[in-house]
């Protein structure tokens, strides 16, 4: 994402307003240079009714962990109707994890009266409106908000995306499949060359709340990191982006963005060709991301028949990674390390361990049953422990 030269206005950075009287904002105070870049549009954006009704709707809404919008601090970013439907789409800040949401609220036509139907965190730690370019889902296809910094948007197949006051129409994203988004910014104070191609991944429109299914691709990595992988998979709870779940005042929270949520950098490192007893024919790689809280990894298994891959559990960043993956029907575990970084290390593993698969940098053997089984990589300096196992007293 470019980085925006954000300005708040005096009300905005100084406001003592009531939240419970506050009305929301039409627009945002950001400025880029003298270009307001995210203002009040839609053809509902100056109706005092809709506007309060909008407010009140998001005065009542609560976040997975019951936090509240701070009224003053947000704003209705788009309001207006898309095929007769009233449409309303807030930029709401709340306080208590330091968090940034995106509220769509739709109404009745005819009615006065707003709900809130989604609601994504913005992943990154800066605020939401420093994005050009944001998710909306309505039915089961993707629209998108852009900024007024945006110029121009190309879809996944290549064809320019229409805009109309800053809302696009349908764009093609699958459901389950992560699809490349290019967006071309215009020249700005902050950007006095203007950006040719911004690059985003969306996963896919299967993605479900609260998780922000945009993020930034700006070398390409990703894509070819994700190509023909389930994004759905991934994000689920048991899956590599959804499977380390967030803890808030020290307890887990499991309805909240999982803590292995992608946050930018994708990519993947190969690890070569998979020789493994009943086990197809394929090849290992790892897949990094960096998530809000450092980076996270799994390991992804490619059959060479174009089947689907199998995705293991995921692993905080660390000098031995441990994976936990079944292939042939048979649990594995997986430990990898980069040789070029921890020079003249070896594995230990417990006694009697079968070694299925192993060469400089990972080492398979099976998954261990019962009590919980420790190995180690001994470095030159200290020796890194990982322990795996079905004990979970």
């Amino acid at each position: 994402m470019a980085l925006l030269v954000l300005l708040l206005s005096a009300a905005g950075c100084n406001s003592v307003a009531d939240p419970r009287t506050a009305t929301l904002r039409t627009g945002f105070d950001t400025l880029d240079g003298s270009m307001t870049v995210w203002p009040a549009r839609g053809e509902l954006a100056g109706d005092a009714a809709t506007t309060n009704a909008v407010t009140a709707a998001v005065r009542d809404w609560r976040s997975p962990i019951d936090d509240r919008v701070y009224l003053p601090s947000s704003g209705i970013l788009w309001s207006g109707r898309v095929d007769g439907v009233p449409l309303a789409l807030v930029a709401a800040e709340v306080p208590g994890e330091s968090a940034s949401w995106l509220l769509q609220l739709s109404g009745e036509p005819g009615s006065s009266g707003y709900a809130v139907g989604r609601a994504v965190e913005y992943t990154d730690p800066g605020y939401l409106v420093y994005a050009d370019l944001l998710p909306v889902q309505l039915g089961d296809a993707r629209h998108y908000l852009t900024s007024a910094r945006v110029q121009r948007l190309t879809g996944p197949d290549g064809a320019d995306v229409p805009l109309r006051d800053g809302l696009t129409g349908a764009v093609p994203v699958e459901s389950c499949r992560a699809a490349t988004l290019t967006v071309t910014l215009r020249e700005t104070e902050s950007l006095p060359q203007g950006r040719k191609a911004d690059r985003l991944l969306d996963f896919g429109t299967g993605i479900s709340d609260p998780a922000y299914p945009l993020v930034g691709d700006a070398s390409g990595a990703g894509a070819k990191a994700l190509s023909g992988l389930d994004t759905c998979a991934l994000a689920a709870g048991d899956g590599a982006f959804g499977a380390i779940a967030r803890r808030v005042g020290g307890r887990s929270a499991p309805q909240a963005v999982a803590a292995s949520w992608p946050m930018e950098e994708i990519r993947h490192l190969p690890l070569g060709t998979v020789t493994l007893d009943g086990v197809a024919a394929g090849r290992f790689e790892q897949l990094y991301w960096e998530t809000a809280t450092g980076t996270v990894t799994a390991l992804v298994y490619r059959p060479a028949d174009d089947t689907a891959a199998v995705v293991s559990t995921p692993d905080r960043a660390a000098p031995l990674q441990l994976y936990e993956i079944t292939l042939g029907g048979r649990k594995l575990v997986a430990l990898a390390w980069q040789p070029e970084e921890e020079k003249q290390a070896s594995v230990s593993t417990p006694t009697e361990t079968e070694r299925l698969l192993e060469r400089d940098g990972l080492l398979v053997v099976p998954a261990p049953t019962g009590k919980d089984k420790t190995y180690g990589l001994a470095t030159e300096d200290t020796t890194h422990y990982r322990s795996v196992g079905d004990n979970k007293n």
